[in-house]
């Protein structure tokens, strides 16, 4: 019996209903958070991701990811154990945030051009956050620090190769890759190159003509998969917004918080690190912007700010659970990613402090 009471379905089950029996006895907190979370769709997440979601559909019916696979190959594979078209999604994934890089991972295993294994260690190394949020909202909106931008960028983009080096050993044995085509004869470095573009251009005709759409379809199909990605991305912001808001009301975040705080206390750290950990566990910019509020000083404040960035939050880990749920990709090699990124990102801030930090 008891392990029947335990079995996840029934962990879930209760769950649920213990949400919808709160959300009943908290109708107006419920309301409040839910339009919060979708005034944050509507204001920040929709303008910032809808252009790349329809774009990344159109370079993959262009042909565009093709010639950029084909040139990229010598480098990817080496180092990341990943296709050329990976490096596409690597660039997209840097510029636009977080879950466009999933997004774009889930497309290239739909066309087959990545493994699951590959889509794995793809994923793990393009959850980063924009540039635009990292400086604008973080370093400057919440922080008020231009100073601390570059440091910030730094351990969080640079944290993200390391993990995306680290990654290229994961699943090994699991599933056989694609071996590297064979490098064209030598003969001199102008014929190489020419050979190389030659090649791209072709892997991109070829990849047109496979998929076969008019263009004027391919902008259509491109802005109605954008849009359904949206409407899943805005309901997970909704719902965690609830779900926060919720914990905030039954005390269950501020007890969360004191007892983390207490466990800091005994190896040394302090309490007031608690408050950024906890938000920044469920939802980035609230953690984000807790980071910021810390009673610490600036050093310590700008680590936990990169710990919440490169851990993203259940919310967006949500988010990309949902856009490579029908790929087999798997959610334990994404989390320990996400995990040792946050490490390693905390980590980065101390490492180059002196040197690029705030003087």
């Amino acid at each position: 019996m008891s392990r029947k009471l335990l079995h996840p379905s029934t962990v879930t089950a209760l769950c649920a209903a213990l949400l919808m029996a709160l959300m009943a006895f908290y109708p107006a907190s419920v309301l409040a958070s839910s339009l919060r979370g979708l005034s944050i769709w509507w204001e920040v997440l929709f303008p910032a991701l809808f252009p790349f979601f329809v774009l990344s559909e159109l370079m993959l019916g262009l042909g565009i990811v093709h010639f950029a696979g084909k040139l990229l190959d010598p480098v990817m594979r080496p180092v990341f154990r990943i296709p050329g078209s990976g490096g596409f999604v690597l660039a997209m994934g840097y510029l636009s945030g977080y879950p466009v890089g999933a997004r774009l991972a889930s497309q290239l295993w739909d066309q087959k051009l990545i493994s699951r294994v590959e889509g794995e260690r793809l994923v793990a190394v393009t959850t980063t956050s924009d540039p635009i949020f990292l400086i604008g909202a973080v370093s400057v909106g919440f922080f008020h620090q231009a100073a601390i931008a570059p440091v910030l960028a730094a351990a969080h983009y640079g944290s993200s190769l390391a993990i995306g080096f680290l990654m290229r050993w994961h699943g090994r044995g699991e599933a056989e890759e694609a071996a590297p085509e064979p490098m064209p004869p030598r003969r001199n470095s102008s014929a190489r190159k020419r050979g190389g573009i030659g090649s791209a251009l072709k892997a991109m005709h070829e990849a047109r003509l496979l998929d076969g759409r008019p263009f004027s379809v391919l902008v259509r199909d491109a802005v109605q998969s954008g849009l359904r990605l949206m409407i899943v991305v805005g309901g997970l912001v909704v719902v965690f917004s609830v779900l926060m808001e919720l914990l905030r009301e039954t005390s269950l975040l501020g007890l969360l918080e004191a007892g983390l705080g207490l466990v800091f206390e005994a190896f040394g750290g302090s309490a007031s690190s608690a408050a950024p950990v906890i938000s920044g566990l469920f939802e980035v910019t609230l953690g984000a912007k807790a980071s910021s509020e810390a009673s610490l000083a600036l050093l310590h404040r700008t680590a936990l700010a990169a710990w919440v960035l490169s851990w993203a939050g259940l919310s967006v880990h949500a988010q990309i659970a949902s856009l490579v749920s029908h790929t087999g990709m798997r959610y334990r090699p994404f989390l320990l990613a996400r995990f040792l990124h946050g490490l390693l990102a905390a980590g980065m801030v101390y490492a180059l402090w002196g040197w690029i930090g705030p003087g």
